[in-house]
């Protein structure tokens, strides 16, 4: 509850934002706060899923405010923020799932703060046809999606959504712009084995992701999911270890790692891996010299 939390908290609510942090109960919302770090969640605070996971509010939602995009750039201008990252609740009440207004706040923001690097944490956009497209041309720097949990545990944990369907929109990212960084996440301890972790990761590299989270599952009340195992931090070393050598360009796993903790810094170490592979990929290709 220091100067920069008591700050960012005024701004947040002055613009009539929502934000993750304080929604879905995250444990490191008094370290990013105090530094200016907000994740600003759109659409409203109701989800129309109830996941067994989210400390999200489910019920009917309220109508896009049509002031959020422009409301949302204010604030990431106030916070002077280099990088934002910005999700959603649900809305499976809506046509296109909320692409547009997704969209229109990464443009808003655009226009705003040009030199602030956009990460989006988009819902999966399920039966709404090719909706998430007009959310990839919007070109946020990353499109993360988060996988969560592995397929096995779907029905219990994330009922209202598809394993398969998730794969297929990450997938989608990378063929409709290669150059768009994606990212996606897990949560263990959830009664997952090693082998199913393994392989998620194998499936999220078919799909190109570059960039994996893996952090430890926490009960928000007791009316959701148990937790079925606390991982060891040795165990999160080693599935650190086993995604780089899977050729994941940034990976990060620790008990309390979230989809936006850090996630400026961890953009700017992915910005310098696909540079770095890059550069190596132009010296693989060079012709040799011959001798005159």
């Amino acid at each position: 509850m220091g100067k920069g939390y008591l700050e960012t908290r005024k701004i947040v609510h002055e613009k009539g934002l929502f934000t993750v942090c304080e929604e879905a109960a995250c444990p490191n919302i008094g370290e990013c706060w105090e530094k200016k770090h907000a994740t600003l969640m759109i659409m409203g605070d109701t989800c129309t899923r109830a996941c067994a996971f989210c400390n999200v509010k489910t019920g009917r939602p309220a109508a896009l405010d049509p002031n959020e995009p422009q409301n949302a750039a204010k604030a990431v201008v106030e916070m002077g923020l280099n990088h934002v990252v910005i999700t959603s609740v649900d809305r499976d009440d809506l046509d296109d799932g909320g692409a547009a207004h997704f969209a229109q706040t990464v443009s808003a923001i655009r226009a705003a703060a040009s030199s602030t690097t956009i990460e989006i944490l988009t819902p999966d956009f399920l039966r709404k046809g090719n909706a998430a497209d007009q959310v990839i041309d919007a070109q946020p720097d990353v499109f993360n999606h988060n996988l969560e949990t592995v397929p096995r545990l779907y029905l219990s944990i994330r009922p209202g959504a598809r394993y398969f369907h998730s794969l297929r929109l990450l997938q989608s990212v990378k063929e409709r712009d290669p150059e768009q960084f994606t990212k996606s996440g897990l949560m263990v301890g959830l009664g997952e084995s090693r082998e199913e972790v393994m392989q998620v990761m194998d499936d999220m590299r078919s799909a190109n992701v570059d960039f994996l989270t893996i952090g430890q599952y926490l009960q928000p009340t007791r009316k959701h999911a148990p937790v079925e195992r606390f991982v060891t931090p040795e165990e999160f070393t080693n599935y650190e270890t086993l995604a780089r050598a899977k050729g994941f360009l940034m990976v990060s796993a620790s008990p309390l790692t979230r989809s936006s903790h850090h996630a400026g810094e961890d953009f700017a170490r992915l910005q310098e891996a696909r540079a770095q592979l890059r550069l190596k990929a132009g010296k693989n290709t060079q012709k040799p010299k011959t001798l005159g």
